[in-house]
């Protein structure tokens, strides 16, 4: 079995691991009952609609 020659630093092994942990920005997509961004499969906080079918009743 292979074992180190020195051991990485603490500095070496966190920068390894950042590429795991990056957040990325949540995807919107738009509403195709009234054009409002959305996240995708997810009802519509502006007009309560999802897939074609009205969900929740929101007054206007």
């Amino acid at each position: 079995m292979a074992v180190p020659k020195r051991k990485s630093s603490k500095a070496r092994k966190n920068k390894r691991r950042s590429n795991v942990w990056k957040l990325q920005a949540p995807a919107f997509s738009k509403c195709p009952q009234c054009g409002e961004l959305k996240t995708p499969h997810r009802v519509c906080g502006n007009c309560g609609f999802y897939k074609g079918k009205e969900i929740i009743k929101v007054e206007a």
